[in-house]
């Protein structure tokens, strides 16, 4: 963004100056000053709330970040994604996933043409497909009906789907199971593999090329294990493709009328509204799919027409970039209070750092700013007993988001009010902290001696004054997901119009392959190079011993 200071936008120097002014201000204090605090800054969208409240920011801050994403021009950038202009700079390419859950009847361009003519034609495909399964009107080789889905894929084509389905899990069919094969790791596949039956299993490969090497080599496998058990003709009533290579899927022995297709306009993180969600209309069925593409558009259209100071992607992304470049944060976590959330922050993590994890900015220069943070997190309480103890006492501050529902699938007892307590405890212990003085008074009144409170009252103190986000749902819903997905999805591209880099390319997963192509027929006897560094050229060794 700046070769140099004098390259700074008006807003940066401004937000650099609210920095300086704004740094030691404590969040408890702005709360005792002003009892409308959280009235002021919460959002809310149907049934989702954002309260963004117990953030270190006052309306100077806020006006400010405003202002930096008008002259960074995110409206204009946004519009263009909208339009199908080929904002993906590096690939010329546009960027529609938003036209994947376009549920108006409006078209969405590229090139003068219409993608919502193919995009509808898939989704009908998906709807004929999915309902044929999960009835048993598309049984496998023997006849009987297929139960066991499969999912095989990696990155996007796996960390979406697996994270959607286990989230509506409470939607799927009685008698349909989902199971997920990504890592090239054997053991990914032998697990799946070894409590299924070959009759009533249908694999799904997700590969736009097919021929991406871990996913055509665990299909490869489970290819062999489905022959060796029904024999070469079966692979047609158990095998379907989401790919555009027709070519390498009829090699593989599928029927090209069960290939789904998707296009280069979707990106595989983004990918989950497409033909890649197949499995997910499975599980949950098309008419749930659609209204997890209904949520999705909901934010959309929240996004495209809500006014900056009330949109809900721009201040969650303007408030991770104050964090980030300003206070210096390089790190944020996201923590869903519900079980069926569990793999959100994992799909959250190849969302935002593949996106923004960029140190090349769109005009070529290499950035002198910080870009996309580190993400973790897990199902709260879990975490509250792993990693929160860093949270709250740790020397470096990590901005928080919590996610829970109101209400739970599973209303047993106590169990849900005692899990809502504690994920707003949580965000009220991360904001006012303890001081040493309080820690004290409370140890006094628990008895201790005066010795025993001076050993004790740091250790009892927190700093407070840490950020944190609150999404309020009602039910984890194929609507609400749809939501927050897409909510996250707008988060991560207003931070990277920002710092000015594509949000859509993922050049950096590339190198490591490339240099794992030389070292494979190495490992395998094949031939050996000695243009590698001595670390490797000596693993490389000791490995081949410790395998013969």
């Amino acid at each position: 963004m700046f070769k140099s200071d004098k390259n700074k936008t008006k807003a940066w120097k401004k937000l650099e100056s609210e920095y300086k002014r704004f740094k030691k201000v404590e969040m408890r204090d702005l709360f005792e000053k002003d009892d409308k605090r959280a009235e002021k800054y919460t959002l809310e969208l149907d049934d989702l709330t954002f309260d963004y409240s117990k953030n270190r920011f006052d309306e100077n801050v806020l006006n400010a970040l405003l202002n930096l994403a008008k002259e960074r021009k995110v409206e204009e950038k946004r519009d263009a994604m909208f339009a199908g202009k080929k904002i993906n700079s590096t690939e010329n390419r546009a960027v529609l996933h938003v036209a994947l859950r376009n549920r108006s009847k409006k078209a969405i361009k590229v090139e003068g043409k219409n993608v919502m003519e193919q995009i509808n034609k898939v989704l009908a495909k998906m709807k004929k497909f999915s309902d044929a399964v999960r009835y048993g009107e598309f049984k496998g080789y023997t006849g009987k009906k297929l139960t066991n889905i499969v999912n095989i894929g990696i990155g996007g084509s796996d960390l979406g789907p697996v994270m959607v389905c286990e989230a509506l899990k409470r939607y799927w069919m009685k008698d349909i199971n989902c199971y997920f094969i990504s890592n090239i790791d054997g053991t990914a596949t032998a697990e799946t593999l070894k409590n299924l039956d070959p009759e009533t299993t249908l694999f799904i490969v997700a590969s736009k090329t097919f021929t991406t090497i871990e996913t055509l080599t665990n299909a490869k496998t489970c290819r062999k294990w489905l022959v060796d058990a029904l024999g070469e003709h079966a692979v047609d009533k158990h095998f379907v493709a989401l790919s555009t290579n027709k070519e390498k899927v009829e090699e593989f022995g599928i029927n090209p009328e069960n290939m789904f297709e998707f296009w280069n306009f979707v990106g595989g993180r983004y990918s989950l509204w497409s033909a890649i969600g197949l499995i997910i209309c499975i599980a949950i069925g098309f008419e749930n799919f659609e209204k997890l593409l209904e949520g999705a558009y909901a934010m959309d259209e929240h996004f495209k027409t809500a006014p900056l100071n009330k949109n809900m992607p721009v201040i969650m992304g303007l408030l991770g970039l104050w964090y980030n470049n300003f206070f210096n944060i390089h790190r944020y976590c996201v923590v869903p209070y519900d079980e069926y959330l569990k793999y959100l922050p994992s799909y959250l993590q190849q969302l935002d750092m593949e996106s923004n994890g960029k140190g090349v900015d769109k005009d070529g220069n290499f950035v002198k700013y910080s870009t996309g943070p580190a993400i973790f997190g897990g199902a709260g309480t879990n975490v509250q007993h792993s990693f929160f103890q860093l949270l709250h006492q740790g020397t470096d501050i990590v901005p928080v988001d919590f996610i829970v529902p109101a209400i739970s699938h599973n209303e047993i007892g106590t169990h849900h009010e005692i899990l809502l307590s504690n994920v707003l405890a949580q965000g009220e212990a991360l904001m006012r902290g303890k001081t040493v003085a309080e820690a004290a008074n409370e140890l006094k009144k628990a008895g201790k001696s005066e010795d025993e409170i001076e050993a004790l009252k740091k250790y009892k103190s927190f700093t407070g004054n840490r950020p944190s986000n609150i999404l309020l749902l009602k039910k984890i819903d194929p609507f609400s997901l749809g939501q927050i997905i897409a909510l996250y999805e707008h988060k991560v591209f207003v931070q990277g119009a920002i710092w000015n880099i594509n949000s859509f390319d993922q050049m950096g997963v590339e190198l490591g392959k490339q240099l794992a192509l030389n070292i494979l027929p190495e490992l395998q006897g094949k031939s050996f190079a000695l243009n590698h560094d001595s670390s490797t050229m000596s693993l490389i060794k000791k490995i081949k011993n410790l395998r013969k």
